[in-house]
């Protein structure tokens, strides 16, 4: 008893001591007594794979994260009320686990409301059905299952000690998520709604602060903070909370439709130094990495399955360079300030028009930050004494207030060039591109094939009828049409109108698909007109409804039903008269029979040996290896239509390349001046998305089975496998750029010994076990383009070429220094640049 009571006593000893003390005040995030300059980055858990999370939080560590901050997903651990999954790649412990082991910190968004682009935002559906709920204001019944759900997930963090308070890496906790958007639309129960959720979520003591984002009242002690593309201008509702920016938008999401948004990183830079500039001490990227939404986990509607959101790391992980570089850089030279950001708050003095510089100075640190926010204009200022050439929309970092070590639009990182090369897989028949030279079918039943089939008087809305259980409702009726009213003969003409909330219809005449009708992001909903043939007498109308990911953001989003509501009527018969099948009575069946049967799976013994080409509602099969190496895969499903896949039973998400993006809107983008979502834009007149991302973990050396559904009809032996390759590595930096940031010394005699250093460029292979292989452009002076297709400008060194053969190929690094003296000077007082693509292998 004695040596248990001693056990007792050491172990409350030891989470005494290893317990962090989390706070805040006006400047920062206090922890264990020290302010901190934090930059967090978004990693959504359940968009990657396990194995995958280690390698994920170590590049957001190498890349210069202090913290990764991720949702929790209401639905996906609570599908049914009450029965929890937090296994696979929802082992939400399991990755916070790994984040403490890399030495980072966490703020776990909790919500449990995340938008996010999810399903639902996040909530079950089941909640929708609680007699008298209505979610995300002052309602007894929606309060009490959200403060079920936090505590539940509090709790857990608790039993594995993960709060900084017992010695674990999570240091915010956040609840609710941008309610002040959409307060308003709630009238006063809004008011007392946040109340209520602040003080909820402080009840639960988990020794750390919390906060609310976008929420200009949230009650104290609560913080609340910025979401946007820029955050430098917010300030919080009380001058005792630090300036906190908890999603800085890195590029947008993909939708179905669109074309593929993304952000130049110098505009990133640009935002995140103006929000540290102007007093700002805790930053983080949403997304720092995106991944992928696997299965039917997509909001919106309309929301693709690639959540690459253009983040540092992309889609399948790897560092998207130059973002991942320059921000890095960034974060080194924002923690070379860190001090005297902590120290006081910044003086800020006008240098002419959209010009500023800010400085944070005490008796022993002093950083300074000079802005140019002209959207056109690069200026040359005067500070301290010294001169500085500040580009337009940029800011320069000084963490002496005299020497620039980093100008967010000077890129001195390298510029990488993926592409995913087609690769071929043995099946044991061939060895090709294609995925495989043997496939299996069956075909799905038009119309009614289900036991569990049933009947109703007229329309019904399709989410409440489905549970969200399958995307699909089949409305069937027959019409009886006799000769003499009003069809005359068969093969008569006419039109079926139709009136859908959304989001996407598939028209079957007599077993016949007829027509199709697809929604939109902005509009779901939309009226169809479809020309259909009918005969004389009995005509069976089966209407396949379809939703694409359920709304997950605005006011009352529950509320936004799908499916046909109807009118449905048959127009322009021969008498001009309208037949309205509306408030007739209606067959019903939710999902497909495929779905009760478990095909995705692979199995059943109704598979046979095929594959018809352009037939709608059809299941294909393949088996196959896996290919060769360790490069992240994805499938290349030109040829297909619109469908779900799976592989070995894992839904990798549905697929969709027959929906092309508008052939406009693809210019050429300036960094410079204010982002939004639609201003910089690629990939128009093509699949919005057309490579979907396998992760490797879920394949087997041999002996995959891969199942997709095919709504609208395709060619499955068109699809490919390809894999992720490095095609080139390039840098341009000119004689202009500051010195690499690992050249900055705080010591005084180095810097003044390399006050005569020049700027460099380093490449490097991203693997250990690669090496330059060759040199595919190389040029001093005043070269063009840009990664991929660069080109000789007016003046160039005659020995660009060899030097940097000569410094680099066989290595897997090279360093070379930009200036006259290594290469000549081929235009004597021209400011030059060197301008270097590599291979590696």
């Amino acid at each position: 008893m004695i040596m248990m009571l001693r056990l007792l006593i050491v172990s409350v000893l030891v989470a005494a001591v290893v317990g962090v003390n989390v706070t805040y005040d006006h400047r920062a995030v206090v922890i264990d007594g020290r302010r901190r300059v934090l930059v967090s980055g978004s990693i959504h858990y359940a968009r990657s794979t396990p194995d995958m999370w280690s390698g994920l939080i170590q590049k957001s560590k190498d890349g210069g994260l202090d913290v990764i901050e991720t949702y929790v997903f209401w639905n996906l651990h609570e599908p049914v009320r009450n029965q929890y999954d937090f296994e696979g790649r929802k082992d939400l412990v399991k990755f916070i686990k790994l984040v403490a082991d890399a030495g980072l910190f966490v703020h776990l968004r909790i919500g449990p409301y995340v938008c996010a682009e999810w399903n639902y935002g996040g909530f079950p559906l089941w909640l929708h059905f609680i007699p008298g709920i209505v979610l995300r204001t002052d309602n007894e019944p929606f309060k009490a299952e959200m403060k079920r759900f936090t505590a539940k997930i509090v709790n857990m963090m608790k039993a594995e000690n993960l709060y900084a308070s017992q010695g674990g890496p999570i240091i915010l906790s956040q609840i609710e998520n941008e309610y002040g958007n959409i307060d308003s639309s709630y009238g006063p129960a809004a008011k007392s709604y946040i109340k209520w959720a602040a003080s909820m979520a402080t009840s639960l003591d988990t020794g750390v602060p919390w906060v609310m984002c976008q929420q200009r009242d949230a009650p104290d002690p609560l913080i609340d903070t910025c979401n946007g593309f820029y955050c430098d201008g917010y300030k919080p509702n009380a001058e005792n909370k630090p300036t906190m920016w908890t999603e800085n938008w890195t590029g947008w999401f993909l939708l179905f439709g669109g074309a593929v948004p993304y952000r130049p990183v110098e505009d990133i830079a640009f935002a995140v130094a103006r929000f540290y500039q102007r007093g700002g001490t805790f930053q983080n990227y949403y997304m720092y990495h995106g991944g992928t939404n696997f299965g039917r986990t997509t909001g919106g509607p309309f929301i693709a399955t690639s959540y690459d959101y253009d983040a540092p790391l992309d889609e399948y992980g790897a560092p998207r360079q130059p973002k991942w570089g320059h921000l890095k850089d960034l974060h080194k030279a924002i923690k070379l300030c860190e001090d005297a950001l902590v120290a006081t708050d910044p003086t800020t003095t006008s240098l002419g028009q959209n010009l500023e510089a800010s400085v944070y100075k005490t008796s022993s640190a002093c950083a300074a930050f000079l802005a140019n926010f002209d959207t056109q204009k690069d200026a040359t200022v005067n500070y301290n004494g010294n001169s500085y050439r500040l580009p337009a929309w940029s800011v320069s970092i000084l963490p002496d207030c005299k020497n620039v070590i980093y100008n967010t639009a000077k890129i001195n990182s390298v510029t990488t060039i993926r592409r995913f090369a087609a690769t071929s897989v043995k099946d044991g028949l061939s060895d090709s591109k294609a995925i495989s030279s043997e496939w299996s079918y069956v075909s799905e039943p038009v119309g009614i094939s289900s036991n569990d089939a049933f009947n109703r008087p007229g329309l019904v809305e399709q989410i409440n009828t489905t549970a969200d259980q399958s995307d699909y409702l089949w409305y069937s009726i027959s019409t009886d049409i006799k000769g003499n009213e009003p069809f005359l003969h068969d093969g008569y003409q006419t039109t079926l109108h139709v009136k859908s909330l959304g989001h996407v219809l598939h028209l079957f005449i007599n077993g016949q698909l007829e027509g199709s009708a697809i929604g939109n992001a902005g509009r779901p909903g939309f009226t169809k007109d479809i020309s259909v043939v009918l005969k004389s007498g009995k005509n069976k109308i089966d209407l396949l409804s379809l939703t694409v990911g359920l709304q997950n953001y605005g006011a009352f989003f529950d509320k936004m039903g799908a499916g046909i509501t109807g009118p449905v009527e048959l127009e322009g018969l021969t008498n001009g008269s309208t037949v309205d099948l509306s408030s007739q009575r209606w067959t019903y069946q939710i999902g497909l029979k495929g779905e009760s049967l478990g095909l995705n799976t692979g199995g059943s013994s109704l598979w046979v040996l095929g594959s018809p080409k352009s037939q709608p509602l059809t299941w294909y099969k393949t088996s196959f290896d896996a290919p060769s190496g360790d490069n992240p895969i994805a499938i290349d499903f030109t040829g297909m239509g619109k469908g779900e896949v799976w592989v070995n039973g894992q839904s990798i998400g549905r697929y969709w390349p027959s929906y092309i993006a508008p052939s406009g809107g693809c210019s050429v983008c300036s960094y410079k001046g204010p982002y939004s979502s639609s201003k910089c834009l690629k990939n128009c007149g093509k699949p919005s998305q057309k490579l979907y991302h396998i992760p490797r973990a879920w394949l087997k050396p041999s002996g995959n089975v891969l199942v997709l559904f095919e709504e609208i009809g395709g060619d499955p032996t068109q699809i490919s496998f390809t894999t992720q390759e490095l095609e080139s590595l390039c840098a341009q930096v000119s004689e202009s750029h500051p010195l690499p940031v690992e050249a900055w010394s705080q010591d005084n005699a180095t810097r003044k010994s390399n006050s005569k250093s020049k700027p460099r460029i380093l490449l490097e292979c991203p693997h250990p076990n690669q090496v330059i292989s060759s040199i595919k452009f190389a040029s001093f002076g005043t070269p063009q383009g840009k990664c991929g297709s660069f080109s000789h400008g007016y003046c160039r060194s005659p020995n660009a070429l060899s030097i940097i053969q000569k410094a680099c190929i066989g290595s897997r690094t090279c360093n070379i220094e930009v200036s006259s003296a290594i290469f000549g000077d081929p235009c004597i007082g021209v400011v030059k640049s060197l301008a270097v693509e590599a291979s590696c292998a």
